[in-house]
């Protein structure tokens, strides 16, 4: 028998955690993922109508979930998001961080440390705190039974984005050299950690970079000439996330209407 598996688990519910999961990206998926049976957690940082909006819909097609309110940034609200799945939920089995922002469109002569330390917080420092505690769960090496992390980067860690957010771009980056470091590291663990790269997608965080159009100013230069939906990269994600990804690690999936 390959040592290298995880210890069968055929009846465990798959529980999902969903960092940023009120809007978006994250709320498609987490709605995605309780269609198709998952107990999901929808994490969220500030705006708690929007994620128990969330909750309420899985719940409504006869799904499990809940609510969290945490600052991935932030160990201790880490910590306790993640005991707060242990206990409500089960045994933690997949992952999803999505959880991220980006700020006004600028060049980079105009970026300052304090926008910096907060694109790193929020796009780096948060993802790799939550898979330390995922790890912790999942990993063989703890006693786990195995599991998935799926984190969601950007095309922009190919392209750069230059004029409007080279930072959020790097720190894209380095979601990207997480996502491959972090699957060698656990892949004779049971886990598999991959990414999904979104391209222009119609969501929320265009607002923050000053300009909600920009979808369709830029879509009209896209190989497919339209931007893409929350629903579409949440298909990617479950994808990443089921059984049919048994064989994929340290890989990513490009969503970007082949941007």
């Amino acid at each position: 028998m390959d040592s290298s598996l995880p210890p069968a688990a055929a009846d465990r519910p798959e529980v999902l955690l969903v960092t940023g999961a009120g809007r978006g990206i994250g709320a498609a998926t987490a709605l995605l993922a309780g269609r198709r049976g998952y107990r999901v957690c929808v994490n969220y940082r500030a705006d708690e109508a929007a994620a128990t909006a969330v909750v309420d819909a899985v719940r409504a097609g006869g799904g499990t979930a809940l609510a969290v309110r945490a600052d991935v940034t932030r160990t201790a609200e880490v910590e306790r998001l993640f005991a707060t799945v242990d206990a409500e939920l089960g045994p933690l089995t997949a992952l999803v961080n999505n959880a991220g922002t980006l700020e006004k469109q600028c060049r980079l002569e105009e970026i300052d440390e304090d926008r910096l330390n907060r694109i790193w917080a929020s796009n780096i420092t948060g993802p790799f705190l939550c898979a330390k505690q995922a790890v912790r769960r999942m990993s063989t090496r703890y006693g786990g039974c195995g599991g998935a992390i799926v984190n969601v980067s950007s095309a922009a860690s190919r392209l750069g984005s230059p004029n409007e957010y080279v930072d959020y771009a790097a720190a894209k980056g380095a979601v990207d050299s997480m996502t491959r470091g972090l699957a060698l590291e656990v892949a004779a663990e049971g886990i598999r950690v991959n990414a999904v790269r979104p391209g222009l997608i119609h969501t929320d965080i265009h607002a923050l970079g000053g300009e909600p159009g920009r979808v369709d100013r830029v879509a009209p230069g896209l190989p497919m000439r339209r931007g893409g939906r929350p629903e579409e990269v949440a298909e990617a994600i479950l994808y990443l996330l089921s059984p049919a990804a048994s064989y994929s690690t340290g890989t990513f999936l490009d969503v970007s209407g082949g941007r």
